[in-house]
């Protein structure tokens, strides 16, 4: 028989890695930021001294490390509720703490194999495999990589839970919310649209990011639909829905997943729409991409075509999306120790691979030179 959840056992993990985007804490940071970034693409510092103006306009500080700070403490709050002693660390792709920190950390801490939980919760180049690639570098450079893998901490992973009870539940209790502020602030509830939005990626990493399952963007339209599905039931109307992008980057000859949040309202505006929730149901916590795309950007366009619109929480530190977060924790440890275990998903896809493929959600549009090589070895599967 599978296993159940009931039990506290986390072993053969003896730690946790948060495992983040990062961002800037202060104005000097910004250019520096976007420089680790942008690594490998040329791009001059008066460019990104124009991207930056998004932090700039927040005091040059992102959200996105005290949001992480935060999620670390609900975590380690839920595993003490449990009676799991297992110990939290932080850890950046692009700022400090950077990955080499993070295994510092570890180290210090003894840790022989720990577990790491990526704040992405779908599968893509940019979203699982580039993490991945990442912590092969760092290894390797810190001379902890052999040709068998790790040589230093063993590193697992969590699988990818859009599609896990906790992380849907906690976007319906957001979008329900949400759309009692917007009849608080005079909407109409039961004629407005649900525009789900996530972050844009090249279509070139859309193609790429089928596994066995879905690519990127199959995967936020199946989530969509159970989040639209369980809405609708607890509002007593129907949800229609759609899903947008946001916060396209690079050249314009370069196709990016479309269509633009802001594209999508001004369509959707001539056709008569004069009520929208807008769900950020592609991001974990209210970052920059959420602070300025859609909080600035998205919501100044709304107001110009004379929309009243609404935008959702993301997950963040609800008590259902740490608590399923805990759970995958709890479900990947007893994989790691060989359990038959029953993956808790929703939606028509089944649970994504917890050991990627080796050749999954590659990028395609320019790999980086010997990192598939390294990613590929048993170090973080």
């Amino acid at each position: 028989m599978p296993t159940t959840l009931h039990s506290a056992d986390t072993g053969p993990y003896d730690a946790l890695l948060l495992y983040s985007f990062g961002g800037p804490n202060k104005a000097e940071d910004v250019v520096p930021f976007l420089r680790n970034v942008t690594a490998g693409k040329g791009i001059p510092d008066s460019r990104l001294e124009e991207v930056g103006e998004h932090y700039y306009g927040f005091g040059g500080k992102s959200p996105i490390n005290e949001q992480n700070l935060a999620l670390k403490a609900a975590l380690e709050a839920e595993l003490a509720r449990r009676g799991i002693d297992l110990p939290v660390v932080w850890g950046n792709r692009n700022w400090e703490p950077y990955t080499t920190d993070a295994i510092d950390e570890l180290e210090e801490l003894g840790a022989k194999r720990a577990v790491a939980l990526v704040t992405s919760a779908y599968s893509s180049y940019s979203g699982c495999r580039q993490y991945r690639e990442d912590l092969a570098v760092t290894l390797d450079r810190r001379g902890q990589l052999g040709d068998e893998g790790s040589i230093g901490v063993r590193f697992d992973k969590i699988r990818s839970y859009f599609n896990h009870p906790g992380f849907v539940q906690a976007n319906v209790e957001a979008v329900v919310e949400a759309y009692g502020e917007l009849a608080a602030k005079g909407g109409a509830p039961a004629e407005a649209r649900l525009v789900f939005v996530t972050h844009s990626i090249p279509t070139t990493m859309e193609a790429a990011s089928v596994v066995s399952h879905a690519t990127y963007s199959a995967q936020h339209l199946d989530v969509g639909a159970v989040i639209a599905e369980r809405v609708a039931a607890e509002l007593g109307h129907e949800v229609p829905w759609e899903l947008a992008y946001c916060s396209r980057s690079g050249p314009p000859s370069q196709p990016w997943l479309e269509p633009d949040v802001n594209d999508l309202l001004t369509e959707r505006a001539g056709e008569g729409l004069r009520d929208v929730v807008m769900s950020p149901i592609g991001f974990v916590s209210d970052h920059m991409e959420v602070a300025y795309d859609l909080d600035t950007e998205a919501m100044a366009t709304a107001t110009e075509l004379g929309m009243t619109a609404v935008r959702a929480g993301t997950v963040g530190t609800r008590p259902a999306f740490v608590s399923g977060l805990v759970d995958l924790l709890l479900e990947r440890a007893a994989l790691a120790r060989g359990d038959e275990v029953d993956e808790a998903t929703v939606g028509d896809l089944p649970a994504f691979r917890s050991v990627c493929e080796v050749d999954c959600c590659l990028r395609r549009d320019g790999e980086p030179s010997g990192v598939p090589a390294l990613c590929s070895r048993d170090l973080y599967r």
